[in-house]
C-alpha cells in the first residue's frame, strides 16, 4: 500500500515537471514571437523612414528650382520647407507620422501654385525632380502599405488570447499605423485661370 502511493507520488512530481517545462517552452516560444513580430514592424518602419528621408532630400532641390521662377509664392515655399524641417526633427514614428502628413499637404499646395507657371513647369531640371519626387512617393506608398500591414499582424498578435497575457508581462503594446489625414484625401484644386 505505502509502495501505491510512492508512486503515486512519483507520478505526480512528474506530471507536475512535464506541465512546467510545457508551460515553459510555451512561454519562451510565445515571448521569441512577440519579440520576431515586433523586430519585422520596426524593419518595416525603416524602409518607411529611408523613403522619407530620400522624399526629404529632394525637397530642397525643387523648391529652389521653384523659387526661381515664383518669387513671390513664398507661403507655399515656406510652408514646404517648414514640414521638411519638422519630419528631419522627428524623434519618433508618430511625430514622423504628422510631420509627413504636414510635408504632403504642403507638396501638394506648392504642386498647385507650380500650375500657375508654364516655364517652370517645361523645365528640365523641374521635370527630373518631379520624376525623382513621384519615383519615390511611388516607393513611399509601398513603404506605408508593408509597414501598415506589419503592424496588423503584430497588433492582432498581441491582443489576442493567451499571447495578450505576455504581451502585457513584458511590455509590449499596439504600434501606430501610418495613416492618410483627411486634408491629404482631398483633391488639390488647380486654377488655371489665374495669370501671374
Amino acid at each position: 500500500m505505502k509502495e501505491q502511493g510512492g508512486i503515486r507520488l512519483k507520478k505526480g512530481w512528474i506530471i507536475g515537471i512535464v506541465v512546467v517545462v510545457l508551460l515553459v517552452i510555451y512561454g519562451a516560444t510565445s515571448y521569441n514571437g512577440l519579440v520576431s513580430a515586433n523586430e519585422d514592424v520596426d524593419n518595416k518602419w525603416s524602409q518607411v523612414d529611408n523613403q522619407l528621408k530620400r522624399r526629404a532630400d529632394l525637397i530642397p532641390n525643387l523648391v529652389e528650382t521653384v523659387k526661381g521662377y515664383a518669387k513671390h509664392e513664398t507661403e507655399a515655399i515656406k510652408a514646404v520647407s517648414d514640414a521638411r524641417s519638422k519630419l528631419a526633427g522627428a524623434n519618433s514614428k508618430e511625430g514622423a507620422i504628422q510631420a509627413d502628413q504636414e510635408l504632403s499637404g504642403a507638396l501638394s499646395r506648392l504642386l498647385v501654385v507650380v500650375e500657375n507657371y508654364p516655364d517652370l513647369k517645361a523645365n528640365e531640371n523641374f521635370k527630373g525632380l518631379m520624376d525623382s519626387l513621384e519615383g519615390t512617393e511611388n516607393r513611399l506608398t509601398v513603404a506605408r502599405k508593408d509597414y501598415n500591414d506589419e503592424v496588423t499582424t503584430y497588433n492582432k498578435t498581441i491582443k489576442r488570447f493567451p499571447k495578450n497575457l505576455m504581451a502585457g508581462a513584458f511590455g509590449f503594446e499596439t504600434k501606430p499605423y501610418f495613416e492618410v489625414t483627411d486634408q491629404e484625401k482631398e483633391t488639390p484644386k488647380v486654377d488655371f485661370g489665374s495669370d501671374k
